[in-house]
């Protein structure tokens, strides 16, 4: 397929997370907003509130959904039951695609609920792209896999960060939900060079965008989600955009949240980023390298 791969994706433009601070302003403002990402577990319930909630939302907005407990690295196959509840909201709000982290967190039905990162080895590439493509099948939908921020690293690793994540979507044949900020934090972290991890993940694989805060301590920094996007973050979404092209961005902001007006100002700041740097022509890498089954994902998404 020619030019940009993405092209299905690209009026949804920049959203923001839907957060129960803000339903009072949504509710009475009626604020136009290109979409709101919802976080899938809250709303895997049978009724009440949430939902009814929900439902409010979908009568006027694009809502996408983002899920924390899919755990694509973890060694045991997800959970059946999660995967009927998720599919059963898939189906409620119309959701044109589904993310969830590149991580591990639950050994034989136990939780961490924390996003742990995963060795970069060979086996665990075979492992995570066989649940991704599992769950990929299953829902129907196109998944994008989101790189998380981390704070340790495993001796064990065989490449790469970026690596890793290029093997697992390629074999999966999935999206990336590419964080830039998370990619700034594990940068500090780890002592890397961002730009060269932006630089490397397959651009025509890019699905979704985050940007965000975080927190600086004095060894390390913390993905806390609660402040304002730096400069160095921007700079590694601008060069983003200018190798994907347009694509949909949700600035996160999930802590100390300031009024809704505030959250949507800062989010709003990617369209600069994307008039100023989107080269449309040119964003993705060759169409020959492109799956045509993700393709095929994609436009029926669209639809």
């Amino acid at each position: 397929m020619p030019g940009n791969r993405f092209n299905a994706f690209q009026d949804h433009g920049v959203g923001i997370g839907l957060r129960i601070p803000h339903y009072q302003h949504i509710f009475s403002r009626k604020p136009v907003v290109d979409w709101f990402e919802i976080i899938s577990e809250n709303f895997m319930i049978d009724g009440g509130r949430p939902l009814a909630m929900l439902d409010q939302i979908l009568e006027r907005y694009r809502v996408v959904q983002h899920g924390v407990s899919m755990y694509f690295g973890s060694a045991t196959e997800p959970d059946p039951e999660h995967l009927k509840r998720l599919k059963t909201l898939v189906r409620r709000t119309g959701s044109p695609w589904l993310s969830d982290h590149l991580c591990w967190g639950s050994v034989d039905g136990t939780y961490s609920h924390d996003l742990l990162p995963l060795p970069y080895t060979w086996e665990a590439v075979a492992r995570t792209a066989e649940r991704v493509h599992q769950v990929q099948d299953y829902l129907e939908i196109p998944v994008a896999v989101e790189n998380v921020s981390s704070y340790a690293a495993f001796t064990a690793s065989e490449m790469t960060e970026w690596e890793f994540l290029t093997e697992v979507v390629e074999r999966a044949d999935c999206g990336i939900l590419l964080d830039v900020n998370n990619i700034y934090v594990s940068s500090v972290n780890h002592e890397f060079d961002p730009m060269e991890y932006v630089n490397a993940v397959p651009a025509h694989r890019v699905a979704q965008m985050h940007i965000a805060g975080h927190s600086r301590y004095e060894k390390y920094i913390l993905d806390t989600h609660d402040h304002p996007v730096i400069d160095p973050v921007w700079d590694l979404y601008a060069r983003a955009i200018e190798r994907c092209g347009p694509t949909p961005t949700l600035l996160e902001w999930d802590d100390h949240i300031p009024s809704f007006d505030e959250v949507h100002a800062e989010a709003l700041k990617a369209n600069r980023c994307i008039h100023k740097f989107a080269n449309v022509p040119d964003a993705v890498d060759s169409p020959a390298l492109a799956s045509e089954t993700w393709d095929n994902k994609v436009l029926e998404a669209s639809k």
